[in-house]
């Protein structure tokens, strides 16, 4: 009987073990050769991989099968690029003969490090109080800090060259500003920092006055300053317009193409969404959709008063507008050149500009006659302009009569200039300036200047 008991219990347990061991296996390995073979079926239907990128999304916004491994295909992906990452850094470290520093206190930093130059940010946290990242191109190595924790004097400045990005669009953010050009003007006179760029995000109305007594030749020590908006000031000696980009302040992401981006029938002919002001010419863009009956035709969503922030389903809503109308219309506001223009490139949606001028001291730059947008139109941006909203319906009945063939070469082209305007590791170092990559042109006469 004890003999029976042993051999019953030794039955059991060596039961349990083999349970234990089968369970590990498909722990272990099962998942791995499931996220294998999915991989596999993805590819096989002509997929293309999706880069992991925070805050990168898909332009098709539909509902996709549900993985419930992705968190885990996700953290592999980071995993494998930031090793990789790591490892390109050991091979160049020592070789890089170029440092910069780009001190990020300004929305369109984002647009700068992400956007451009495709960088990544640790935390990837949006809300975190600092935030960095570190990307080598050819033989130089940039460095981006980022967040509210980034203040004057609590943090160590160990390169030669920076680039800061402020915000000097209204009063209280040009005393802010202020406050940091005051503290680079006093590492400069103690030599700590030896040359300094800005990249300003000017006033709408271009009174930026106050960043004058900073430039070199007024006796400042502001190498570069790269200006957003029409700058009566712009002269591309040491001063250059930049482009506004997206509104990475409203979390608008890094949209990455994709095939039915391109191939698909779009339901809408244009689209609208936005705030509609008193007295505008947004008001009369109203009067003539419906008047033409033109809103049966395009998507068309206005409010009365702006809001500063996106909520996460009205940011939704827009982008899928972007993504369902072959034409995004782009009525000015304070003034001309706005984010929904970049906005509008991203998902492959034509702009269509209202050209005017707006008021205030843009104007005509020093060397161009081409305001507004002169930046946009020196680069031949292939977007439709208008001067008056009435030529709009003979627009788009003009659209109707455009098969798709010639509207996926239309998208194309249109997300290559987009891609050739700001991109920031093709043509880095050019000492010419090329119809394309006019950011990195820019940024090369950076480099120029500061060797």
């Amino acid at each position: 009987m004890r003999l029976t008991r042993k051999r019953l219990c030794s039955f059991l347990i060596a039961l349990y073990c083999l349970f234990s061991l089968y369970a590990a296996y498909h722990v272990f390995f099962g998942r791995r050769r499931q996220t294998s073979a999915a991989s596999l079926r993805g590819l096989r239907k002509g997929a293309a991989p999706a880069r992991d990128r925070r805050g990168r999304v898909q332009s098709s916004l539909g509902s996709e099968e549900w993985n419930p491994w992705e968190g885990d295909e996700k953290y592999e992906q980071q995993h494998r690029f930031k090793t990789s990452l790591q490892i390109v850094n050991k091979s160049t470290k020592g070789k890089t003969d170029f440092q910069v520093q780009i001190w990020g206190k300004a929305a369109i930093g984002l647009y700068l490090w992400e956007h451009i130059f495709e960088g990544l940010l640790d935390p990837t946290d949006v809300t975190a109080q600092w935030r960095e990242g570190n990307s080598i191109v050819g033989r130089t190595h940039y460095s981006f800090i980022t967040g509210p924790a980034v203040v004057p004097g609590y943090f160590s400045v160990d390169v030669n060259n920076v680039v800061l990005i402020l915000n000097g669009r209204e009063k209280a953010k040009v005393f802010y500003a202020t406050q940091w050009l005051l503290y680079a003007k006093n590492l400069v006179q103690t030599q700590k920092l030896q040359h300094l760029a800005v990249v300003l995000l000017g006033n709408e109305h271009c009174n930026n006055d106050w960043i004058n007594q900073f430039l070199k030749r007024n006796g400042g020590f502001v190498e570069l300053l790269f200006i957003i908006y029409d700058s009566p000031w712009i002269n591309n000696m040491d001063v250059f317009q930049w482009p506004l980009g997206v509104a990475t302040y409203r979390n608008f992401p890094v949209v990455e193409a994709s095939w039915s981006m391109l191939h698909n029938e779009r339901p809408y002919l244009c689209n609208f969404l936005g705030t509609v002001y008193e007295n505008s010419s947004r008001q009369e863009l109203m009067n003539i959709l419906k008047q033409e009956g033109i809103d049966k035709l395009c998507l068309v969503s206005v409010r009365e008063q702006w809001q500063p922030q996106e909520t996460n389903e009205s940011l939704k809503t827009y982008q899928e507008a972007l993504l369902h109308s072959d034409l995004t219309l782009c009525p000015v506001g304070v003034n001309t050149e706005c984010y929904r223009i970049y906005e509008a490139c991203s998902y492959g949606s034509i702009p269509v500009v209202e050209d005017v001028m707006t008021a205030g001291s843009c104007g005509n730059t020093s060397i161009y006659h081409s305001a507004p947008l002169q930046l946009l139109k020196s680069m031949d941006a292939p977007f439709i302009f208008i001067k008056n909203w009435k030529e709009l319906p003979a627009v788009l009945e003009k659209e109707k009569t455009i098969i798709l063939q010639e509207k996926i070469q239309r998208r194309k082209m249109l997300l290559h200039w987009e891609a050739a305007l700001c991109s920031g590791k093709t043509e880095l170092w050019s000492q010419t300036k090329p119809k394309p990559c006019l950011c990195t042109y820019y940024l090369g006469t950076l480099r120029k200047q500061v060797t």
